[in-house]
């Protein structure tokens, strides 16, 4: 009977610290990470009814004890993966994190290039002073323009 309630004992002694270093799921944790299904918004500012329903929906299964990764995973049956603020699945839920990076790197490289063949270009023997003169003006043309000038210092 003794070594009985000593292994009960011990193993109450065992349990009680396990359960306490797992930290209990709360509603603000889960609900910065999910949206509201209604409106398209986090969950945690959301004002609609159907944002109150998801929220007693968390919290029932908060009571129940689940983990939030039960409560996210009974939110997506539930209400689909739209609910979730963050894709969790690989393949085209990945793609909200890869098309935005490849869409900055493109547009970075375009600028680079584009700043690359504009410094071409633009060359250091491309002085204005050194450029070659147009075409010749007519002899009419040097006497008018000479006679206008003249007449523009006075």
């Amino acid at each position: 009977m003794r070594l009985l309630l000593a292994t009960a004992l011990l193993l109450l002694a065992l349990i009680a610290p396990a359960q306490a270093a797992t930290p209990r799921t709360t509603l603000p944790d889960v609900e910065d990470e999910v949206m509201c299904t209604q409106c398209g918004t986090p969950l945690n500012i959301s004002e609609a009814a159907v944002a109150d329903r998801e929220r007693r929906f968390i919290q029932a299964l908060i009571d129940r004890g689940r983990t939030k990764a039960q409560i996210k995973a009974a939110l997506e049956e539930e209400y689909g993966p739209r609910v979730l603020a963050v894709p969790s699945r690989g393949g085209f839920d990945h793609a909200a994190y890869v098309v935005p990076i490849a869409l900055a790197v493109l547009a970075l490289l375009g600028v680079g290039i584009a700043a690359r063949r504009w410094r071409r270009a633009r060359g250091p023997d491309d002085d204005p002073a050194a450029r070659p003169a147009g075409p010749e003006l007519d002899p009419r043309d040097a006497s008018r323009l000479d006679s206008e000038l003249a007449a523009f210092d006075r």
